[in-house]
């Protein structure tokens, strides 16, 4: 009889301080992100709730509160779950705590600076991504940082195979990269302002491939490996079927990447572009359906517990509401479909039941399921976690019911035309007040969501403090080198190989991204130049960097799509040649007020004067915010040649002559433009006021081509 080889085994230790921070860092950014969003919430249901203050108006906190939502509350729970799961499924501490720390510390610091940045109206303009340059190179720094910590901790695992957990925590970080660094190529202007690499159809094209996937692998992808993980964990079984996971995987990391034009169908996006775009979206439906029933059927057979146990609750709901949502965006892709829901509420319902129910309520499950372990204790109230949950559920389910009705009625309103050819409802705010029930709807279930969380930060509080920070517990595994045998083949071999799967995924997401940017980055070189566009005067320039900084895009769209209610409400659709000067683009995605392409020239210089100091006075019942401070503080004239420079260096046809005189050429803008108002009894010092620079901005929009029919 041979001997039995004896295997040795390794003590070692796993990092759990880490997760702690990260959990307590989601929570607390949390209920800043959901009490900001009750305040967006409420500034729309009455303009009242901006108080009239510079900091804190809609265009300025909505920003805020997304990107708190997203990169705070959510990001902090992401890295929270990839530390706590990959170390057990590793069999290993991470790989290094000292990146681990600066991991979190300069995630925190990402976050404050945005928390200051944003309010103080220091934004690029582009939507999930407005954090300004030097921010922008942190993500990057940090983002490394995560990446090199969780390579180096799966080369050092004691696993042969990593888990179907690790292949989404693998897409996540590598096409997150990807997606921030392409997205975020500008040019700096000064410290804390850029001008993006890309224009108008490029830019909208490069924008809206990162928004998308934005949401697919920093909102979805790392939650179904979180699924992946914590439901079999929580229900004490496997995955329902490791083939599903396989094909739901590759998938799902190959189709994403693609669907990013369906945010921009009906624009001046190329049409091939457009269609490629829905297709893909079409085909994202299998593979995210697989996930949800993956994840459903690992439960089955367990529904008393699911009914009883807040964490299977929790997970339950949420996977259910991934379902949906994934139902529902490609659904919103079909052509037909999305000329009704763009630009509506209809898309805000739509992202909140993906946020909010799948991403929020695994968060909750994985809290639930995460706290008591972490601190040696039982879950300190199960009836708390449950008024939590249901409070949770009433609210996401009025949010979501309110803006679906709000969405439909703006489509139909906007879109109804009489027999005669004409409007039925011309007035854009006749729209705004048939849905300002809805807005309140909506602002209650905010305030229930809030509640929610406010109930789930008590609750974890109390269970830490009843439990104990233990010394950390020390664990023993036989070493990778002593794991013998090498019968695997197929996708079971590359499950060994975990820098041979981070390539294949890194050349699954560069296929769709390559077929579809490069086009987009030679788009210019294929749109037929209008010899009438003109770039923007030094004073225009200045007031369109105002309404970035104001975030007016939030509001308005300046993108006429060629349908007749569009024509008959906006004029001439929207030409491709009009925002090849555009760094960012201006498209938009939401219409909460009208469309502002053909806005220039169509109403004198006084409406508009009259229009920011107080819209009711013009528009009668007009929800927009008022904007006093752009009526004291005054146009930085001083920087005007450096932003023609940049803007030149980027492509944009300034001579020598104009970038030299740029200051003196406004101050005669800004003087046409002050004695246009003088007769109303504007004082002369308007001149040299910010409002004056936004008012030559709107009035340049459209006026090249002109409002057409």
């Amino acid at each position: 009889m041979s001997a039995t080889k004896k295997v040795s085994l390794e003590r070692f230790k796993y990092d759990d301080q880490i997760v702690k921070l990260f959990i307590l860092a989601s929570m607390i950014f949390g209920v800043v992100a959901l009490l900001v969003g009750v305040v967006v919430a409420f500034q729309l249901a009455t303009y009242k709730a901006n108080f009239a203050l510079e900091w804190i108006s809609f265009g300025r906190l909505r920003p805020l509160h997304t990107n708190a939502a997203i990169f705070a509350f959510v990001g902090n729970a992401v890295f929270a779950g990839i530390y706590h799961s990959t170390q057990r499924l590793c069999k290993a501490r991470l790989f290094s705590d000292l990146l681990s720390r600066i991991h979190f510390w300069g995630w925190q610091l990402i976050i404050v600076s945005a928390a200051v940045t944003l309010p103080l109206g220091l934004s690029s303009g582009k939507e999930y991504a407005e954090l300004e340059w030097p921010i922008d190179i942190a993500i990057a720094l940090i983002w490394v940082i995560f990446s090199v910590n969780l390579v180096g901790t799966l080369l050092r695992r004691r696993e042969k195979h990593i888990y179907v957990a690790i292949w989404f925590y693998i897409a996540t970080f590598v096409t997150v990269a990807v997606l921030h660094i392409v997205n975020s190529l500008s040019l700096p202007v000064s410290f804390m302002q850029s001008y993006s690499l890309f224009a108008g159809v490029q830019d909208a094209l490069v924008q809206w491939w990162y928004g998308h996937n934005a949401v697919a692998f920093f909102l979805t992808t790392p939650f179904l490996g979180l699924m992946y993980y914590y439901v079999p964990k929580a229900i004490n079984r496997p995955i329902y079927s490791y083939r599903l996971s396989i094909i739901h995987f590759w998938s799902l990391v190959f189709l994403y990447i693609w669907a990013g034009p369906h945010h921009l169908l009906y624009s001046t996006l190329p049409e091939w572009s457009q269609t490629l775009g829905m297709i893909f979206s079409l085909m994202i439906w299998a593979p995210s359906w697989g996930g949800m029933i993956n994840g459903l059927l690992t439960m089955r057979g367990a529904w008393d517990r699911v009914r009883r146990e807040p964490v299977l609750k929790f997970f339950a709901t949420a996977v259910t509401f991934y379902g949906m949502s994934t139902f529902e965006g490609p659904l919103l892709s079909i052509k037909s479909v999305n000329g009704l829901a763009h630009f509506t509420d209809w898309i805000v319902g739509h992202v909140h039941s993906g946020t909010v129910g799948w991403n929020y309520m695994m968060i909750a499950g994985m809290f639930y399921y995460l706290v008591p372990k972490l601190y040696g204790t039982k879950l300190y109230s199960i009836k708390l976690a449950g008024i939590h949950f249901w409070t949770a559920t009433v609210g996401l389910l009025l949010y979501i019911v309110s803006m679906w009705t709000a969405g439909i009625t703006q489509g139909l309103m906007w879109r109804a035309v009489d027999a005669s050819g004409k409007l039925i409802y011309p007035d854009f705010v006749e729209t705004v007040m048939n849905i300002m029930p809805m807005y309140w709807v909506r602002a209650f279930g905010g305030v229930l969501i809030f509640s929610s969380i406010l109930i789930m930060a008590y609750n974890l509080y109390m269970t830490a403090r009843q439990g104990s920070v233990t010394a950390e517990e020390e664990h023993k595994a036989p070493a990778l080198s002593a794991i013998t045998g090498s019968s695997d083949r197929g996708h079971r071999k590359l499950e060994g190989l975990p820098m041979a799967m981070t390539v294949f995924a890194l050349l699954a997401i560069l296929v769709g991204s390559l077929v579809e940017i490069l086009p987009a980055i030679m788009a210019n070189n294929f749109i037929v130049a209008n010899p009438k566009v003109t770039p923007y005067t030094s004073l225009e320039q200045a007031g369109r960097d105002i309404y970035i900084r104001e975030g007016c895009y939030t509001c308005h769209s300046q993108m006429v799509r060629p349908m007749v209610d569009e024509k008959l409400r906006y004029g001439r659709p929207s030409e491709a040649s009009e925002s090849v000067y555009d760094h960012p683009f201006q498209w938009g995605s939401r219409r909460i007020g009208p469309d502002l392409a053909r806005v220039g020239k169509k109403y004198p210089d006084m409406w508009h004067y009259r229009h920011m100091l107080d819209p009711r006075e013009v528009t009668p019942k007009s929800i927009m915010p008022s904007y006093g401070w752009l009526f004291e503080r005054k146009i930085n004239f001083k920087i005007l040649r450096n932003k023609l420079k940049t803007l030149s260096a980027l492509g944009v046809p300034y001579s020598e002559h104009e970038i030299a005189n740029a200051d003196q050429s406004a101050r005669e803008q800004a003087q046409i433009i002050a004695k246009s108002l003088a007769p109303s009894g504007v004082p002369a010092t308007v001149a040299n006021r910010e409002i004056t620079a936004l008012i030559a901005y709107l009035q340049k929009l459209g006026s090249d081509l002109g409002p057409g029919e």
